[in-house]
Formats: C-alpha cells, sequence, structure tokens
C-alpha cells in the first residue's frame, strides 16, 4: 500500500513562496489557505496532502510524525532546538533578518558598553540570550508573542529583538536597527522515520525541493 505524505506548512509568505518548488516537484495545492477555511488542504498528487498550521508549530508536527515534512523558518528551528529533525535543505524563501532595534537616540553602544542591564522584548528569547551573553552584556528577556515595536515605545523594555525583512514597520514606529544578528531563511525539515519508512515518495520531492531551491538563489 502506498502511503500519503503530509507536508506541513504556515500561512502568508512561507506558502506563497513555496508553492513554486511544490509545482516544480510536480505537485498544486487545490486550494488557497487564506480564501479556505480548512486545515487539510489536497493536491493534484492524491498521495501528498498539505496541513496549515502556526509557524512555530511546524517543527512540532513534523518531530512528532503528524507531517512527513514542512517548511519552516530558521528563526522558529533555532527556538524549537531541532531536535529529531533532519534539515536537509535550506531553501532560500522567506529571506529577512534577525537584528536588535531600539529607539531613535537610544545610545545603545553606550548602554552595551557600560555594562547595563538591558530589557528585551523579543518572541526569540533563545536566540537573544546567546547574542547578549556573546558580548558578555546581561539582559532581561521579557517574552512577546506580537507587536514587539509597542515594548520600547511604552517602556517594557528598553531594546527588542526581531525579524526584519523591509524596516518599514521599524521606521514606522521611531526604531532604528542597531544590530544585525543573523540572516534568516527557510530551511525544508523531515521527520526522521518517515524519511526511511517512505523514501519512495518522499525523497523524489526531496531532490525537486532542492532543484528548484538551487535556481531561487
Amino acid at each position: 500500500m502506498t502511503q500519503m505524505l503530509t507536508l506541513a506548512l504556515s500561512k502568508g509568505r512561507i506558502f506563497e513562496e513555496t508553492m513554486p518548488l511544490l509545482q516544480a516537484a510536480g505537485v498544486v495545492v487545490s486550494e488557497d489557505p487564506e480564501k479556505s477555511r480548512k486545515l487539510i488542504l489536497p493536491t493534484s498528487d492524491p498521495l501528498v496532502r498539505v496541513v496549515i498550521v502556526r509557524a512555530s508549530d511546524v517543527p512540532t508536527y513534523v518531530q512528532h510524525g503528524a507531517a512527513d515534512f514542512g517548511v519552516a523558518g530558521k528563526d522558529v528551528l533555532l527556538e524549537h532546538g531541532g531536535d529529531g529533525l533532519y534539515q536537509p535543505i535550506d531553501l532560500n524563501i522567506a529571506k529577512c533578518r534577525m537584528s536588535v532595534a531600539v529607539p531613535a537616540g537610544f545610545d545603545y553602544a553606550s548602554a552595551v558598553r557600560q555594562g547595563a542591564r538591558l530589557a528585551v522584548a523579543t518572541k526569540y528569547v533563545n536566540v537573544a540570550r546567546e547574542h547578549f551573553a556573546a558580548k558578555g552584556v546581561h539582559v532581561d528577556l521579557i517574552k512577546l508573542y506580537g507587536s514587539m515595536e509597542l515594548g520600547p515605545l511604552v517602556g517594557l523594555s528598553d531594546a527588542i529583538v526581531d525579524l526584519v525583512s523591509t524596516g518599514s514597520t521599524l521606521k514606522a514606529n521611531n526604531l532604528v536597527e542597531v544590530e544585525h544578528i543573523m540572516d534568516i531563511s527557510s530551511r525544508l525539515v523531515v521527520n526522521r522515520a518517515a524519511l526511511k519508512l517512505k523514501r519512495e515518495k518522499l525523497q523524489p520531492l526531496i531532490d525537486a525541493f532542492d532543484k528548484a531551491s538551487r535556481r531561487e538563489k
């Protein structure tokens, strides 16, 4: 019996930028998740389906075998830890950067140099903790799930660590990027058991993703 493959994707940019890679693998998703209320979408291949989950949940679905493979940002994988996941390909999609930002006029260089404690609001506490620890800066990390930019504006934090794409949201809220932590893109993640048990169906898709992502560079 041929087994069904389940691909976990999040709505938005990752979904949109994964579509050309899927099409290159000969698979077309039959419905638009922005217009459909369905969380499980069929595709042109009866043995491949897409499940729509929160971006931060993609690694969990794949790790526990609820999805055989998925696409997740490097930021999500760093926070998740990536345990039990095979990460064969950087797909070079959904590119952005992880940065430190502060209110315009805040003397970040001086604050860091003096070794003062910084209050930092972020969704990415592991990345932020490692970044500031490597610099020898003491930080109080405040975990937020959205609208990081609000933190410094209302006195919750001195700085934020967040993803930056164009920088327009920072600018609109009178914040400036003061430090680049790392570049971020999305990766293909694969369940290790699925790679063994469903290799015949899964490996050609992985290879097609790899080939298509190289063209995207």
